[in-house]
């Protein structure tokens, strides 16, 4: 059967494949076109694997909230250039998946990428994402989802054309809480509170985050009260410290910038003997005050009630005081915050390297 223009262009509105893949697909299966959508399934799957080693760092979040605001969903779908998040085609399929996403009944990534399309029954999630990697040309990834539902109301804000998407969860419904709610998204959106309340974190995690304000405090001995500094000073200039070290001490020791006049390997050395007398520097009453402080702040930092309210007129106001003042009775449930990429190491580029390398080969 001959493969004509119109059934490569035939091929292409039904599958989103490329030109040249259809025409390939459609020769290879003597212009068959049913047997052409499945060798691009096929094929789809192959280059998907080829690809699976590939970083794919940048993409878009998506939110979909329900008409009632009683359910919601977010996703993170991942892809290896912003250019192809700018995509329109790639940017409507992100909302397929956030669409799949606040229907869904699945607890996992796992479940979510193996249930039926809510469109398209023959093919699973995974399915689709499969043949996108096809159309796309580059290795895509859903990385995670999260679906809320509520007795109270959902909303949502996205932030960055997609690079932040948030959902907040409150216990009211009404137009007032609804707009409160609204404001506390583009909170979360832009302080990232790890927690609610202090009420959310367990004494175990209160206690590693204690214990890693010490060891970041030893470990950063110019930053340590005055008298603590100085016995550490003492110790290091009668013999862990280099002669340069021990001069650009006695020539500097009144400068309040003395830490720039110190080597690298002097600041270490001033660490492990920080580090060393532990016992001894955390039974001190100034140094547990110190820590009791940054301990208190890190917590205000990152808990969403403690924060300080981004659009507090006096530049005071909590989160927790604005809701107050909006009803006393609201509450945030809960909180759902994806930003494309977070925690996600990203493969660095050399292209002089790689222009040289190619200038090399020829």
């Amino acid at each position: 059967m001959a493969v004509t223009a119109a059934k490569v262009k035939e091929l292409r509105e039904s599958t989103g494949a490329g030109m040249m893949e259809c025409k390939k697909a459609l020769t290879e299966t003597d212009g068959d076109m049913e047997k052409a959508e499945q060798w691009l399934r096929e094929h789809g799957a192959v280059k998907a694997a080829k690809k699976a080693s590939r970083i794919a760092a940048e993409g878009l979040c998506c939110v979909v909230v329900a008409d009632d605001a009683k359910s919601a969903a977010v996703v993170e779908v991942n892809s290896e250039t912003d250019f192809v998040a700018k995509n329109e085609k790639f940017q409507t399929y992100v909302k397929k998946v956030a669409d799949q996403a606040l229907v869904t009944n699945a607890t996992d990534l796992e479940g979510f990428l193996a249930e039926k399309c809510i469109d398209n029954a023959s093919a699973t999630v995974q399915d689709e994402l499969t043949e996108m990697i096809t159309v796309i040309g580059e290795k895509l990834d859903i990385r995670r989802f999260k679906k809320v539902t509520t007795d109270g109301a959902i909303v949502s804000y996205v932030h960055g054309g997609g690079k932040i998407a948030v959902l907040v969860e409150g216990n009211l419904a009404d137009d007032a809480s609804k707009e409160a709610l609204k404001n506390v998204a583009l909170q979360v959106a832009s302080m990232n509170p790890q927690y609610i309340s202090k009420d959310d974190i367990s004494a175990e995690e209160q206690e590693n985050i204690k214990n890693t304000v010490i060891e970041s405090s030893l470990n950063d001995p110019f930053n340590l009260p005055k008298p603590i500094l100085n016995k550490l000073l003492e110790k290091a200039v009668a013999g862990a410290w280099s002669d340069e070290d021990k001069k650009a001490y006695e020539a500097e020791k009144n400068n309040k910038f003395l830490v720039n006049f110190i080597s690298d390997e002097g600041k270490a050395k001033l660490a492990q003997i920080a580090v060393a007398d532990k016992a001894e520097i955390v039974g001190e009453k100034m140094f547990a005050g110190a820590v009791d402080g940054r301990v208190a702040k890190q917590l205000k930092e990152t808990t969403l009630l403690e924060q300080t309210y981004v659009k507090a007129e006096d530049g005071k106001q909590t989160v927790k005081a604005y809701l107050a003042s909006v009803s006393k009775d609201l509450v945030v449930k809960s909180i759902v915050r994806f930003e494309t990429g977070e925690g996600i190491e990203k493969k660095k580029e050399d292209y002089a390297a790689e222009v040289a390398k190619a200038a090399a080969l020829q």
